[in-house]
């Protein structure tokens, strides 16, 4: 049976909490998908006279599942070719959680790869308390620790999520905005231009798994990101290739699928400071495409 998908699955009614949790924990929605199949296997097998909350066991059944896959997902990475990025996920929505918490609606990738940089419990106090409005004694609970233990995690978690929150605000319009001049930019080979766009500091991140052809190393400077996408265009034309784009919802902010002969290539984000932008992420992975392929969104 798939969660979600019967009046009487249990999960359906906390299902977009339990998949933001998961997503947020580990950067994919095909990992949580599974976390969430393998806690309603769980739910199904236990005995509902111990369950003095349904929501609750959930959350801490999907909570531990995620610190276990956690902990495999780490090995991966150490060998991934490439840098890693979060899988690109179309419907924001399905992924809240309801809450009226700052955070709450924070889908990026800066987040997300600020959470990476946590140890699995830090993140996971960080997000049952300040995106999901999780008591801490229930937060105890599902971690096995203390209550202060679990304030003292989410606390070093919060001040790395502020250091990097620090100026990156922006509204899709402004996102919408700077994605559209920075694709004329880049289809025009005007290094220059595409330059003025970007922060001195801004950095490119290019995930192709091993499986597709990108940077193995992130992009440091304005300079070297400029060169680097008038550079793509500019052997993509020589090739032959025929570019498409189509604007997009990606992570709750405007993004662009990016075509290549027709076929999806690529998503493409960005983060913004200052009016600038401030990264830029490429997925080309196309393990990771599966859910904004074309398909997937009609």
């Amino acid at each position: 049976m798939t969660a979600g998908k019967t009046s009487d699955d249990p999960i359906a009614a906390h299902r977009g909490r339990l998949m933001g949790l998961a997503y947020r924990m580990l950067g994919s929605i095909a990992d949580a998908e599974d976390v969430l199949q393998d806690a309603y296997l769980r739910y199904a097998g236990a005995e509902r006279e111990s369950i003095r909350s349904t929501e609750a066991f959930l959350v801490t059944v999907v909570t531990r599942l995620c610190l276990d896959r956690l902990k495999s997902a780490r090995a991966k990475r150490e060998v991934y070719v490439g840098p890693w990025l979060p899988e690109p996920a179309p419907d924001a929505e399905a992924l809240s959680p309801h809450t009226a918490l700052e955070l709450a609606e924070d889908l990026s990738f800066a987040l997300l790869l600020t959470l990476e940089r946590l140890s699995g419990p830090e993140r996971a106090a960080f997000l049952l308390h300040d995106v999901f409005d999780t008591p801490f004694a229930d937060i105890a609970a599902a971690l096995g620790k203390s209550e202060a233990a679990c304030r003292q995690l989410a606390t070093r978690a919060r001040k790395a999520v502020r250091q990097q929150r620090a100026g990156r605000t922006s509204s899709p319009p402004q996102h919408r905005e700077l994605l559209q001049r920075f694709i004329e930019a880049a289809a025009s080979g005007d290094a220059e231009r595409l330059q003025s766009l970007l922060t001195d500091d801004v950095v490119v991140y290019a995930d192709g798994g091993g499986v597709k052809l990108s940077a193995l190393h992130p992009i440091f400077g304005d300079k070297n990101a400029a060169r680097f996408f008038t550079g793509l265009v500019r052997k993509g034309a020589a090739r032959g290739e025929a570019f498409s784009l189509q604007p997009t919802m990606l992570n709750g902010m405007p993004g662009l699928l990016l075509f290549v002969n027709g076929a999806l290539d690529q998503t493409v984000s960005i983060d913004v400071s200052k009016d600038r932008i401030a990264a830029i992420y490429v997925v080309r992975n196309p393990d990771k495409l599966k859910a904004v392929s074309p398909q997937s969104l009609n």
